[in-house]
């Protein structure tokens, strides 16, 4: 409709035409002609911003706007590589190090559950008479010493060895799961900052094309050539990109202190030049996969751990209907008799033991304890195992989604919406459409752009979250 309807309107007189395109040429040809509005939104590593380059004409900027893919790379040689950052946060975040102290607080509570209690030393007089006070009076009176320990039944101090080294091993897992959180946290905190970068660089370029067709408007608008509404909708697109770039700015600083807070960095760091990442060209299989999670993923493993201690635990407590033992050894000694002659040292031995005989009220609900909690560390494992493989399957659709999502727009929307921008400019030239058909293709090919680097960004997030569900690093 809005082609037809500017080819049949009536022609200008060959005289205003002719001072309408000398016009619209030496406008289009200005060295310094550019958009009404500063450019005071610099981004780290933004040359364009900061360099005083030729502003490029409205025909140039078109060309070469969507040649500007959200990817490319930006001051590389200054960007740290994200391998780079991952060994920096599991060296500096205190998360990884508090649960690395937690694990050896853990290891060396092992051999203490196994060990025996203190033995008791014991020294003490016996058997001597109050009036009048002797030690030789009386042939029971003796100074002695002695000396106790108490021996668990055969079997417990083994079995609370085990039940420690099992904690031990889940706080283990616990710290492999921690680091591997981290490190899924960081690329995505990463990701986050690259399509911040990318979504700032894109919007200032496609910014800088709407203050030129602004002008565009606003000349043709001044000779008759135009309509008022062309210019209202360049303002309108204009002021959107406005307000969409300060939203991208103020998103920056909580991108980066996030960032920061994962590196282990202080506040005032410098700030991370972020890049878009590929699109990775990984083999996934679910069942692998998930094969792959239920014998490597360290939370997994830690609940196995936990299951194993219970069923330890519900050992011990079996055990508590046997005995303990109490075992002394006493030597005394005795003075020599009022006369003279020597009496003769004695020894005891003794050997002590508990009788649990109070099973209802103390040893059968300690089991009844023990089996519950061995019941309810499988229905963990069995809900996260469960949790897992439904993420990893959620999260393989993902990629495959976004990946297809990728090469559609490479293959298909993006160089369609270049053809269609190319061919509105060429068809705006020479007047047979309007400015609002070349705003809309500008801004269909700027929104096809920003598609594509979430797609990027999608896909990777979703690549970092199948490495923390399996346990395994993909990249």
């Amino acid at each position: 409709m809005m082609l037809n309807s500017i080819e049949h309107r009536p022609r200008l007189p060959w005289v205003l035409a002719l001072a309408a395109a000398a016009v619209l040429s030496a406008l289009c040809n200005m060295p310094g002609w550019a958009g009404q509005l500063p450019d005071n939104a610099a981004v780290p590593g933004d040359a364009q911003a900061a360099s005083g380059a030729r502003r490029l004409r409205p025909q140039e900027l078109v060309a070469a706007a969507p040649r500007l893919a959200p990817d490319s790379p930006r001051h590389a040689d200054a960007s740290p590589a994200l391998g780079a950052l991952v060994a920096e946060a599991l060296q500096n975040n205190p998360e990884p190090r508090a649960a690395a102290k937690e694990t050896e607080a853990a290891d060396q509570r092992v051999r203490p559950a196994g060990a025996l209690e203190d033995p008791m030393l014991e020294a003490g007089l016996l058997n001597a008479p109050i009036q009048p006070f002797s030690l030789d009076r009386e042939d029971m009176t003796m100074k002695m010493l002695g000396l106790s320990q108490k021996l668990p039944y055969p079997g417990k101090r083994a079995l609370r060895e085990q039940v420690a080294a099992k904690d031990a091993e889940t706080f283990k897992y616990g710290l492999s799961e921690t680091r591997n959180r981290v490190v899924r946290d960081l690329k995505f905190a990463y990701f986050d900052l690259a399509l911040t970068d990318a979504t700032v660089r894109l919007l200032k370029t496609n910014r800088q094309i709407l203050g030129q067709f602004l002008d565009v408007a606003e000349s043709r608008y001044a000779v008759g050539q135009a309509a008022q509404a062309e210019v209202l909708k360049a303002q309108s697109q204009l002021g959107r990109m406005n307000e969409e770039l300060l939203r991208m700015e103020r998103e920056r600083p909580v991108a980066e202190a996030e960032l920061a807070r994962l590196l282990g960095r202080r506040a005032d760091a410098a700030p991370v030049a972020a890049e878009l990442p590929s699109l990775r060209e990984v083999a996934l299989n679910l069942e692998a996969l998930q094969q792959t999670a239920l014998h490597q993923r360290p939370q997994l493993l830690g609940l196995q751990s936990a299951i194993e201690r219970s069923s330890k635990t519900l050992e011990l407590a079996r055990k508590e209907k046997q005995p303990d033992f109490d075992v002394r050894f006493s030597y005394g000694q005795r003075d020599k008799n009022p006369l003279g002659v020597p009496r003769e040292d004695v020894f005891s031995l003794t050997v002590a033991m508990n009788l649990p005989v109070w099973r209802a009220d103390k040893i059968e609900p300690r089991i009844a304890e023990a089996q519950a909690l061995r019941d309810r560390a499988l229905d963990l494992r069995q809900a996260q195992q469960n949790e897992v493989l439904a993420q990893l399957r959620q999260q393989l659709a993902i990629t495959e989604q976004s990946r297809k999502s990728v090469l559609l727009y490479d293959t298909g929307i993006l160089p369609q919406a270049r053809l269609a921008v190319e061919a509105t400019l060429a068809a705006y030239k020479v007047s047979r459409v309007d400015l609002l058909m070349l705003l809309d293709s500008q801004m269909t090919l700027y929104g096809d752009e920003i598609g594509r680097a979430r797609e990027l960004v999608n896909f990777n997030k979703a690549l970092a979250e199948i490495e923390f569900l399996t346990g395994k690093q993909m990249f």
